[in-house]
């Protein structure tokens, strides 16, 4: 996410929201009120309907306040939510920005699109070490099991686990990394060899 957000106020005029938009090169900014707490979304696309209505408020075009204009509620998301959830909330809202907010939804910062395709834009060998590591966590398969491989975003689990929820934790675990687009199980059970 982007920690230094753009935003507007509620009595933002449409001058100053273009304005806005302009310098900071964005499409659209949250709308906050005292708190921070994130009252809705505006952009460019509810300017454009604004003026392509004809309205006029005062009689001149510009003037009046982004109040009326904005999306609301604002859909957003929290810092601990995954990067596939958030492009699932995307895609189901139609949206091309997600505040996020703290607990109190108060704005801490924001993603596009674009923040999430370069999630996807991960080598193999990131998406790898990342794996690794997850893997190699207190509540992943034991140490040394399981060796991981990623070809185009997929990733390949080979090894042998003692249980059975070994294996589904390490399955879990892959796909909790950002750019994997699939996980290949061929975790096998361990044999247990008599005495």
């Amino acid at each position: 996410m982007t920690r230094e957000v753009a935003h507007a106020c509620g009595d933002t005029t449409f001058a100053d929201l273009m304005l806005l938009l302009d310098r900071r090169r964005v499409s659209g900014v949250p709308v906050v009120d005292d708190d921070d707490k994130v009252l809705g979304v505006v952009s460019e696309a509810d300017l454009i309907r604004h003026q392509a209505a004809g309205v006029r408020a005062n009689g001149r075009p510009g003037a009046g306040t982004v109040q009326g204009l904005m999306s609301t509620p604002a859909v957003t998301v929290h810092p601990e939510q995954r990067v596939s959830d958030a492009a699932r909330v995307m895609e189901r809202h139609h949206v091309n920005r997600l505040p996020v907010v703290d607990e109190e939804d108060r704005l801490i910062g924001i993603v596009t699109r674009h923040d999430l395709l370069r999630v996807f834009l991960r080598t193999d060998e990131e998406i790898r070490a990342d794996v690794a590591e997850m893997l190699g966590r207190p509540l992943g398969p034991p140490p040394g099991s399981v060796a991981v491989s990623v070809a185009d975003g997929v990733v390949t689990l080979d090894g042998r686990v003692d249980r059975g929820p070994d294996a589904w934790a390490a399955i879990r675990l892959a796909w909790r990394v950002d750019g994997v687009i699939g996980v290949v199980n061929r975790l096998v059970p361990a044999v247990e060899t008599a005495d």
